[in-house]
Protein backbone atom coordinates (compact mmCIF):
# COMPACT_ATOMS: atom_id res chain seq x y z
CA UNK A 1 0.00 0.00 0.00
CA UNK A 2 1.52 3.45 -1.01
CA UNK A 3 1.83 5.82 1.58
CA UNK A 4 1.73 9.91 1.35
CA UNK A 5 3.83 11.72 3.79
CA UNK A 6 6.69 14.51 4.39
CA UNK A 7 10.56 13.41 3.30
CA UNK A 8 11.47 13.47 6.86
CA UNK A 9 14.49 11.10 6.63
CA UNK A 10 18.09 11.44 4.57
CA UNK A 11 17.41 7.97 3.28
CA UNK A 12 14.35 9.22 1.72
CA UNK A 13 16.09 12.49 0.75
CA UNK A 14 18.58 9.68 -1.00
CA UNK A 15 16.23 7.57 -2.56
CA UNK A 16 14.50 11.33 -4.16
CA UNK A 17 17.70 11.85 -5.48
CA UNK A 18 18.31 8.63 -6.94
CA UNK A 19 14.80 8.66 -8.49
CA UNK A 20 15.59 12.25 -9.84
CA UNK A 21 18.74 11.17 -11.29
CA UNK A 22 17.39 8.22 -13.66
CA UNK A 23 14.56 10.34 -14.85
CA UNK A 24 16.72 13.29 -15.70
CA UNK A 25 16.66 14.31 -19.16
CA UNK A 26 20.02 14.24 -19.36
CA UNK A 27 19.78 10.87 -19.08
CA UNK A 28 17.09 9.33 -21.25
CA UNK A 29 16.95 8.53 -24.52
CA UNK A 30 14.84 11.65 -26.93
CA UNK A 31 12.11 8.81 -27.12
CA UNK A 32 12.07 7.58 -23.52
CA UNK A 33 11.85 11.47 -22.47
CA UNK A 34 9.24 12.09 -25.23
CA UNK A 35 7.18 9.04 -24.27
CA UNK A 36 7.79 9.25 -20.32
CA UNK A 37 8.70 12.79 -19.75
CA UNK A 38 11.64 13.98 -17.41
CA UNK A 39 12.98 16.59 -14.87
CA UNK A 40 15.37 19.03 -15.35
CA UNK A 41 17.10 19.64 -12.65
CA UNK A 42 19.44 17.75 -10.75
CA UNK A 43 19.72 18.21 -6.53
CA UNK A 44 22.76 17.98 -4.16
CA UNK A 45 22.18 16.16 -0.95
CA UNK A 46 22.76 19.36 0.54
CA UNK A 47 20.41 21.73 -1.71
CA UNK A 48 17.52 19.02 -1.49
CA UNK A 49 18.04 19.07 2.47
CA UNK A 50 18.16 22.95 2.81
CA UNK A 51 14.94 22.83 0.89
CA UNK A 52 13.52 20.50 2.86
CA UNK A 53 14.23 22.08 6.08
CA UNK A 54 12.20 25.47 5.08
CA UNK A 55 9.01 23.35 3.48
CA UNK A 56 9.07 19.32 3.26
CA UNK A 57 9.26 17.50 0.47
CA UNK A 58 5.89 15.17 -0.24
CA UNK A 59 6.80 11.25 -1.30
CA UNK A 60 4.72 8.78 -2.17
CA UNK A 61 6.41 5.37 -0.52
CA UNK A 62 5.92 1.61 -1.40
CA UNK A 63 7.32 0.33 1.98
CA UNK A 64 10.48 1.75 2.02
CA UNK A 65 11.17 2.36 -1.68
CA UNK A 66 10.18 6.01 -2.89
CA UNK A 67 7.86 5.61 -5.92
CA UNK A 68 7.43 9.26 -6.35
CA UNK A 69 7.54 12.88 -4.81
CA UNK A 70 6.81 16.64 -4.67
CA UNK A 71 9.40 19.10 -4.12
CA UNK A 72 8.23 22.36 -2.27
CA UNK A 73 10.05 25.56 -2.44
CA UNK A 74 9.29 29.18 -1.06
CA UNK A 75 10.20 32.64 -1.74
CA UNK A 76 12.57 32.19 0.89
CA UNK A 77 14.31 29.10 -1.22
CA UNK A 78 14.57 31.48 -3.93
CA UNK A 79 18.88 31.35 -4.10
CA UNK A 80 19.18 27.76 -2.55
CA UNK A 81 19.10 26.67 -6.17
CA UNK A 82 20.75 29.02 -8.56
CA UNK A 83 19.46 27.82 -11.96
CA UNK A 84 16.00 28.56 -10.87
CA UNK A 85 16.34 32.05 -9.86
CA UNK A 86 15.46 33.44 -13.32
CA UNK A 87 11.85 31.68 -12.17
CA UNK A 88 11.47 33.30 -8.70
CA UNK A 89 12.37 37.14 -10.70
CA UNK A 90 9.51 36.48 -13.52
CA UNK A 91 7.13 36.00 -10.91
CA UNK A 92 7.41 39.78 -10.15
CA UNK A 93 6.83 40.68 -13.57
CA UNK A 94 3.73 38.07 -14.53
CA UNK A 95 0.22 38.58 -12.80
CA UNK A 96 -2.29 36.11 -12.02
CA UNK A 97 -6.10 37.80 -11.05
CA UNK A 98 -4.59 41.26 -11.35
CA UNK A 99 -1.88 40.80 -8.98
CA UNK A 100 1.67 39.96 -9.59
CA UNK A 101 2.41 36.47 -7.79
CA UNK A 102 4.92 37.40 -5.92
CA UNK A 103 1.98 39.88 -3.77
CA UNK A 104 0.74 36.08 -2.89
CA UNK A 105 1.52 33.88 -0.95
CA UNK A 106 2.65 31.03 -3.12
CA UNK A 107 4.79 27.31 -3.03
CA UNK A 108 6.38 26.11 -5.90
CA UNK A 109 6.87 23.36 -7.00
CA UNK A 110 10.45 21.97 -7.29
CA UNK A 111 9.51 19.11 -8.97
CA UNK A 112 7.82 16.25 -9.29
CA UNK A 113 8.45 12.74 -10.38
CA UNK A 114 7.07 9.36 -10.82
CA UNK A 115 9.02 6.10 -10.39
CA UNK A 116 8.68 4.38 -13.95
CA UNK A 117 7.57 1.12 -12.61
CA UNK A 118 4.61 3.14 -10.55
CA UNK A 119 3.26 4.94 -13.47
CA UNK A 120 -0.18 4.43 -14.73
CA UNK A 121 -1.16 4.33 -11.41
CA UNK A 122 -2.60 7.37 -10.27
CA UNK A 123 0.28 8.12 -7.99
CA UNK A 124 0.84 11.47 -9.65
CA UNK A 125 -2.73 12.50 -8.95
CA UNK A 126 -2.09 11.26 -5.57
CA UNK A 127 1.04 12.67 -4.42
CA UNK A 128 -0.26 15.86 -5.46
CA UNK A 129 -3.23 15.79 -3.59
CA UNK A 130 -1.27 15.02 -0.36
CA UNK A 131 0.53 17.98 -1.46
CA UNK A 132 -2.32 20.46 -1.80
CA UNK A 133 -3.30 18.73 1.25
CA UNK A 134 -0.22 19.66 3.61
CA UNK A 135 -0.25 23.19 2.63
CA UNK A 136 -3.18 24.77 1.10
CA UNK A 137 -4.18 26.14 4.43
CA UNK A 138 -0.28 28.00 3.92
CA UNK A 139 -0.74 29.18 0.54
CA UNK A 140 -2.74 30.35 -1.78
CA UNK A 141 -1.38 28.16 -4.91
CA UNK A 142 1.32 26.05 -6.20
CA UNK A 143 2.82 27.33 -8.78
CA UNK A 144 5.66 25.90 -11.00
CA UNK A 145 7.43 25.45 -14.89
CA UNK A 146 7.00 22.79 -17.87
CA UNK A 147 9.02 22.71 -20.38
CA UNK A 148 6.41 22.29 -23.38
CA UNK A 149 8.17 19.75 -25.02
CA UNK A 150 7.50 17.60 -21.71
CA UNK A 151 4.09 16.43 -23.53
CA UNK A 152 3.44 14.16 -20.40
CA UNK A 153 4.11 16.71 -18.10
CA UNK A 154 2.14 19.44 -19.53
CA UNK A 155 -0.81 16.86 -19.87
CA UNK A 156 -0.75 15.45 -16.37
CA UNK A 157 -0.70 18.88 -14.65
CA UNK A 158 -3.68 20.05 -16.52
CA UNK A 159 -5.67 17.11 -15.65
CA UNK A 160 -5.22 17.58 -11.99
CA UNK A 161 -6.00 21.18 -11.93
CA UNK A 162 -2.50 23.67 -12.72
CA UNK A 163 -3.75 25.78 -15.68
CA UNK A 164 -1.17 27.54 -17.72
CA UNK A 165 -0.61 31.70 -16.64
CA UNK A 166 2.55 32.36 -18.71
CA UNK A 167 4.58 31.08 -21.47
CA UNK A 168 8.23 32.39 -22.59
CA UNK A 169 11.12 30.61 -24.37
CA UNK A 170 14.26 30.81 -22.22
CA UNK A 171 17.42 32.09 -23.28
CA UNK A 172 18.63 28.44 -24.13
CA UNK A 173 15.53 28.27 -26.62
CA UNK A 174 13.87 25.87 -24.10
CA UNK A 175 9.88 27.00 -24.38
CA UNK A 176 8.54 26.79 -20.54
CA UNK A 177 4.55 26.92 -19.62
CA UNK A 178 4.39 28.88 -15.87
CA UNK A 179 1.23 26.51 -14.43
CA UNK A 180 -0.11 27.74 -11.61
CA UNK A 181 -2.48 25.23 -8.95
CA UNK A 182 -5.18 27.58 -7.72
CA UNK A 183 -5.88 26.41 -3.98
CA UNK A 184 -8.65 28.98 -3.18
CA UNK A 185 -10.92 28.23 -5.99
Amino acid sequence: MIQYKTADTQPELLAILDLQKANLGTNLTASEALDQGFVTVYHTLEELDRLNTIERHIIAKDEEKVAAYVLAMTAQSKFEMPVLVPMFEMFAQVSYQEKLITDYSYLVVGQVCVDKNYRGQGIFDEVYKAYKKHYQGKYDFAITEVATKNLRSMKAHNRIGFKEIHRFIAPDDVEWSMVLWDWQN
